[in-house]
């Protein structure tokens, strides 16, 4: 092994020694203060041993001190645990021996220190001053046993001298002089400290190999300077505070004192001096001011000193029980008075700290956050423009919110006292606002009961003092914590009232928060409406009320407090060409919002005059605006006004009567082509709503219009359906069926190819599926059923051959995609189809065989390949040669079988379009007999029957009654006693004697007597 190598091994165990005697001294009981001067001066050696590892080509001299300096250490390691062990049955003479033998290590180390070559401080003149004082005071080292030893040390005339006397003597031993102190700075070589930098403030690099608790460290380092004996007090045999002499001549702790001369409470008694034994005559305490003076200095510059050693640590940062020592050390110190505070800020201290915010030890991370808090003021008690700049720089508020979560409540706890402090300098208050996850936290703090009515507390006052910028409120508004918007909006000046009501306009709300804002602000808003005349505000407080009305369960409330009158003024008494067409565009949107949930809209006076916003006058002026506006948001809610009031029954005469007035439907017709989506559906649903009462003008207006009614279902990309195709195509077929012109229209452009294409492609899921998939598919379904109203046309007829919609139509039957209007539809359209084919069907040219009889299976599809290649036979039912293509046959195209299984259905509606179909071949131009004996092969009545027992709707029982009706008069009694023993059935029709209209009683009195006369 090298020299070099010895040199790095001897070092480190001198190091580890040194700790351990450290560690040790702080347990000994007896002659406590012996040994922790000792552990002082071993631990103000330490950096001298350092220095020697950092030497690169030490000389054969300086490894000998080394070796010199680590067998004297050893020994008072030895000496150091038999005080630790058996201090409780240690003699006095061993005690005594044992004293001495330490002193004799001291200052054989002292003699060691100054053997030292002066090449090893590298011209460093302070730092050969330091340690030749430091040699010189350990060889002259004095221990005293119990504080009676005979020890007289030059320091102890400290105690009579004067202020100025202490003052000059008092550089030579402690401290350099400034002179000497300004020619040093200090330097880094490699990665330890130099001895320089030690004795610019000791560094704790020895500490790392140190196993005692911080209580050790710092009472090590709290005598990091000489110490004196005039400065313990004889008693206590601790430093003093206020010293005090007697008439004896020895100065005292002024309390101890007090207490020793309150033991003597009879007068006669008498008091002695507790160090001397000699009697007293008087109890006067004079005050030590010089000595006073002289500790007041030696706590400040040891103070200082120990803040410098814990400034190097956090610099070097090469252990975390270095570091974690150290902020303790500088938490004690932080304490103890301001000075120091301020002595670690312009150390950097402040700053350096943050940087431990980051820190992955949470000991490490608590304390530096500690001592943070107790950094951040100044002298004034306001946080330091410097740390505003560090916090602001750094992602120290970043680390602080997340251990605001942390598991453990010191941690949780010094985090958020650390934010209360930050949260109450302004410049940072939008730092912590804009800090991901503060607000969330502290609000989820505030209401959360486990994290502790301290923490809630604190939670709350930070957010108080965030409330002081504006942003901030709007994040605790989002996150749920609305009261602060609302209070400044309620009592803040105009300005904070724009700004809060622009914040509320801005946010996204559940229904039941909007609940809450309105019970609180409504009425504030609205008076801002009102009363201010600043467009800002107006348009803030339009905003927020947007906000509020789109609750249905709100608007009542905001009726209540009188804001139609407020809209409608502000919607009809400005030209439609004001500049601010937003505000008529937000009280459209709130009127619009009233009008969808509120059932009594004609008891709402909107002036002076009495009208309401159902009268004429009111609708009349909104239909106008409609005509007249060119703003597309306005235009949407004039819309849905005027759409909410034609779904109530007692509106839709008025709103019809002025839409035919005004003939607004053609302006809802040219909006169909706006490449606003939003502005189409509603056009497209007010038009909708209006096709049952003028349809025929709309279907009209749709053809003379351009692009149009092709538009609706030829220019839209199906690759997803919206909304927007939904309504469009569900228009169209909503629209009276036997418009002939609207159907023709939509022939010629080529539309039922595009139709029937667009529905196999959804039904075999070739399209994309969305919300809106089964809307447009019942949409497609029902404009091909319109084309079925009107066969008369030749062309439409020939359209519907040339596709075979009957073979479309009985597809759909079972091929819903779930919907049961596609069904119903279906039905309706294979209806038509049948009462059509009577006419269609023609004796065929060539001769007709006999004829054959029908069973069930000819209504089968399973045999339509076959028949194709035989002779054309007459259908019984038509008395003509028929097909499903040309004359639409239900027997031939195989639907009734599926018909008849749509009466299994528990809609209605389906059912009752299932019957009507059938129905048509129970008609009187049909063979009757040779209907029912057909669809009586395929079990046709029971299915009726099963239908009637399951619905009690007029429509269906009507359809029903025909059938057995049928069944009875051409059936023959064969099918009366099926339909006689079933009970329901007969209970069926007497309710429909009783109650049923007049059509269904009359059928209802003909079967149940029919029944009668046979049974009879």
């Amino acid at each position: 092994m090298s020299v070099k190598d010895q040199k790095v091994v001897v070092v480190e165990s001198l190091l580890a020694a040194i700790s351990e005697i450290m560690s040790s001294v702080a347990s000994v009981e007896i002659e406590h203060q012996t040994f922790m001067e000792l552990g002082c001066y071993l631990h103000r050696i330490s950096p001298v041993i350092m220095e020697f590892q950092t030497i690169e080509n030490g000389s054969p001299s300086a490894f000998q001190i080394l070796q010199s300096l680590s067998a004297k250490v050893k020994l008072a390691n030895n000496l150091v645990v038999k005080c630790s062990t058996g201090a409780k049955s240690i003699r006095d003479d061993d005690l005594k021996f044992i004293t001495e033998e330490l002193e004799e290590v001291i200052r054989k180390l002292g003699q060691d220190l100054s053997t030292i070559p002066l090449s090893t401080f590298q011209n460093k003149k302070y730092a050969e001053i330091a340690v030749q004082s430091l040699s010189r005071e350990m060889k002259n080292v004095c221990f005293h046993i119990n504080g009676t030893g005979n020890c007289i040390t030059e320091e102890r005339k400290l105690e009579n001298s004067s202020v100025e006397q202490l003052v000059k003597r008092k550089d030579a031993d402690l401290v350099p002089s400034s002179d000497e102190k300004n020619k040093l700075h200090s330097t880094w070589s490699g990665y330890m400290p130099r001895l320089g930098d030690f004795l610019e403030g000791i560094d704790y690099d020895a500490w790392k190999y140190a196993r005692g608790s911080i209580e050790t460290l710092s009472h090590i380092a709290e005598y990091s300077e000489p110490l004196y004996d005039t400065f313990f007090c004889p008693i206590t045999k601790r430093i003093m505070d206020d010293p005090v002499t007697i008439e004896s001549g020895i100065t005292f702790e002024r309390k101890a004192i007090a207490e020793w001369f309150g033991r003597f409470k009879n007068v006669s008694e008498t008091i002695t001096c507790p160090a001397t034994g000699i009697k007293l005559q008087s109890r006067v305490l004079n005050s030590n001011i010089a000595l006073r003076t002289i500790i007041a200095e030696w706590k400040r510059r040891n103070e200082v000193k120990r803040i410098k050693v814990a400034h190097n640590v956090l610099l070097l940062d090469k252990s975390e029980a270095m570091v974690l020592d150290a902020i303790r050390d500088l938490n004690i110190l932080s304490q103890k008075r301001r000075y120091n505070r301020g002595e670690m800020h312009n150390l950097g201290i402040t700053k350096l700290l943050t940087s431990f915010l980051e820190h992955k030890n949470m000991m490490v991370w608590t304390e530096a956050l500690k001592l943070l808090r107790l950094l951040v003021e100044d002298e004034e008690g306001k946080v330091r423009d410097c740390l505003q700049v560090i916090v602001a720089n750094t992602n120290a508020l970043e680390r602080t919110t997340e251990m605001l979560s942390s598991n453990n409540a010191s941690v949780r706890h010094e985090s958020i006292a650390f934010l209360l402090e930050l949260s109450e300098t302004e410049t940072l208050m939008e730092n912590i606002g804009y800090t991901a996850g503060c607000i969330l936290t502290l609000i989820t703090m505030k209401y959360n009961e486990s994290a502790g009515s301290l923490a809630a507390e604190k939670a709350e006052k930070i957010l108080k003092n965030l409330e002081k910028y504006p942003r901030n409120i709007k994040s605790m508004a989002e996150y749920g914590y609305l009261e602060p918007l609302l209070d400044h909006l309620i009592s803040g000046t105009e300005e904070v009232q724009i700004e809060m009501a622009s914040y509320l306009s801005e946010l996204i709300l559940e229904h039941d928060m909007k609940t809450y804002v309105a019970e609180k602000a409504s009425k504030v808003l609205i008076k801002m409406v009102t009363t201010t005349r600043t467009i800002i505000a107006q348009r803030a407080a339009f905003g927020a009320l947007v906000q509020i009305s789109s609750h249905p369960l709100n608007n009542q409330m905001l009726v209540n407090d009188g804001i139609i009158p407020i809209l409608i003024e502000e919607m009809f008494t400005c030209g439609i060409y004001n500049t601010y067409i937003d505000f008529k565009e937000q009280a459209a949107t709130i009127l619009a919002n009233i009008a969808k949930s509120t059932t009594d809209l004609e008891t709402i006076q909107v002036d002076k005059h009495g009208h309401t916003i159902t009268s004429h006058y009111s609708i009349y002026n909104i239909a106008h605006m409609l005509k007249c506006s060119k703003s597309d948001n306005l235009n949407i809610n004039l819309i849905n006004i005027l759409l909410y009031m034609a779904k109530t029954p007692r509106h839709i005469a008025t709103v019809v009567s002025v839409i035919k007035e005004t003939e607004v439907s053609y302006t809802l017709i040219e909006q169909l082509n706006s490449p606003v989506e939003v502005l189409v559906v509603a056009a497209a649903k007010l038009l909708t709503a209006l096709s049952s009462h003028i349809g025929h003008s709309i279907a009209e207006g749709l053809c003379k219009t351009k692009g149009q009614p092709e538009g609706l279902i030829k220019s839209y990309d199906i690759d997803q359906i919206t909304k927007k195709h939904a309504m469009s195509v569900n228009l169209i077929a909503k629209l009276p069926h036997k418009n002939l012109t609207l159907n023709l229209s939509l022939l010629h452009q080529g539309t039922v190819p595009a139709i029937i294409s667009r529905m196999q492609g959804i039904l075999r899921g070739e399209t994309r599926t969305t919300r809106y998939t089964r809307c447009y598919l019942e949409g497609l379904v029902g404009v091909l059923v319109r084309f079925t109203a009107t066969l008369f046309d030749q062309e439409i007829l020939q359209m519907a051959r040339g596709q075979n919609l009957t073979s479309v139509f009985t597809e759909l039957l079972v091929r819903t995609a779930g919907s049961n209007e596609v069904q119903r539809l279906a039905a309706a359209a294979l209806e038509n189809l049948s009462s059509q084919s009577v006419h269609l069907s023609r004796p065929p040219e060539v001769p007709i065989p006999s004829r054959r009889r029908f069973s069930s299976k000819s209504f089968s599809p399973s045999s339509q390949e076959a028949k194709k290649s035989q002779r054309v036979q007459l259908c019984p039912v038509h008395k003509g040669a028929c097909s499903s293509s040309t004359t639409f046959c239900l027997l031939e195209s195989g639907a009734v079988e599926r018909l008849l299984g749509c009466l299994e259905q528990k809609n209605p509606e389906v059912v009752e379009a299932a019957l009507s179909a059938i129905s048509t071949l129970l008609d009187e131009m049909v063979d009757v007999e040779e209907s029912v004996r057909v669809l009586g092969e395929g079990d046709a009545l029971s299915f009726v029957l099963g239908a009637l027992r399951e619905h009690r709707e007029e429509g269906v029982r009507q359809k029903c009654f025909l059938v057995i009706e049928r069944f009875l008069t051409s059936g023959g009694d064969s099918v009366v006693g099926e339909i006689a023993d079933d009970r329901m059935v007969r209970a069926a029709l007497v309710t429909a004697v009783h109650k049923g209209s007049g059509s269904t009683k009359k059928m209802a009195e003909n079967i149940l007597r029919y029944l009668n006369n046979v049974l009879d």
